[in-house]
């Protein structure tokens, strides 16, 4: 479990590139042994709001502390105790994985960079593949070279900025495995994702849209703060047309979205009488209606439609 210190604590950070503002009047407090999680459509400003809370850039307005430092005034001493890790793989493919690591641990300057990168190597999973080209691994296992070297200098805050796009979901979940490991052990975490069930693996969570942080919580905060009313659809009999009763009840008072899930549709309202009546109209013999909560994805396609009408 995280602890209570915070090793984050701002307030009111904005940011503007040219006439856009990418991100207006952010606060945000994260402790230490935390994994914070920050979602949101491309361009709302997700790794925006990642850079100036550990002071890798510079804020327009507002000020705070990371780490203990001033993230304006002394962010240059902040950046020795963060590990950044890109969406793209970003380390050199024409090295192997052992030479990535140990040209990584001079550049750290690390006082016992062999025995450091032997730790690296056997933490996670390299010690085969240390004499392989670095471009020749998987994506799971270029994933895991990266979270070695961002870790080798055993930093306090990690930086992950979509890290998983791309990687099958065994590596995705080894990959959560790796960092709810590092944050028993006191290491804080930043990540940015589009996966839902990776959000739901972060202990709080920020949606971010048009530059506005619309919520922020615990998964289940803000499930249970998104005041709709859900039920699951399915096919009872073969011949049932499950994608035209998603369209039919689209365009029903009292749905206020219809979210397909495998063979299931998740219809949702804000409004539980405007439902039920909506429900009722549709409901046969050739469906089975299941009331049920809404999930994590139902909540942020209405943070989103809310978004749009302001």
């Amino acid at each position: 479990m995280p602890g209570n210190d915070l090793v984050i604590d701002v307030r009111g950070l904005t940011k503007s590139f040219g006439r856009k503002t990418v991100v207006r009047d952010l606060d945000m407090q994260v402790r230490r042994g935390e994994i914070f999680g920050f979602l949101g459509p491309n361009g709302s400003g997700k790794t925006t709001s990642i850079r100036m809370l550990c002071g890798l850039l510079r804020p327009d307005s507002g000020a705070g502390l990371c780490l203990g430092y001033d993230i304006i005034a002394q962010s240059e001493r902040i950046k020795p105790h963060v590990g950044y890790m890109t969406q793209r793989f970003s380390l050199y493919e024409d090295l192997t994985v052992l030479e990535n690591l140990r040209f990584a641990a001079r550049l750290y300057g690390l006082k016992s960079p062999e025995a450091d990168v032997q730790g690296a190597l056997e933490r996670y999973g390299l010690t085969p593949f240390s004499r392989h080209l670095a471009g020749n691994l998987s994506g799971g296992w270029k994933q895991r070279l990266s979270l070695a070297e961002c870790t080798l200098h055993r930093p306090r805050l990690l930086l992950l900025d979509e890290p998983t796009a791309g990687v099958d979901p065994g590596a995705r979940r080894d990959f959560w495995d790796q960092v709810h490991g590092l944050a028993a052990e006191g290491v804080t975490a930043l990540i940015s994702t589009h996966y839902m069930d990776e959000a739901e693996r972060c202990h709080r969570l920020a949606y971010i849209a048009y530059g506005d942080v619309l919520a922020s919580g615990t998964a289940q905060d803000l499930v249970s703060g998104s005041g709709l009313f859900t039920w699951s659809v399915s096919a009872a009999r073969p011949d049932a047309d499950l994608h035209g009763l998603g369209e039919a009840l689209k365009r029903e008072p009292g749905v206020d979205q219809v979210v397909i899930f495998g063979n299931a549709l998740h219809v949702s309202g804000l409004d539980e009488s405007g439902l039920e009546a909506a429900v009722a109209a549709h409901r046969t013999e050739a469906f089975v209606w299941t009331r049920t909560g809404p999930g994590l994805e139902e909540a942020f396609i209405n943070l989103m439609r809310g978004a749009r009408l302001e």
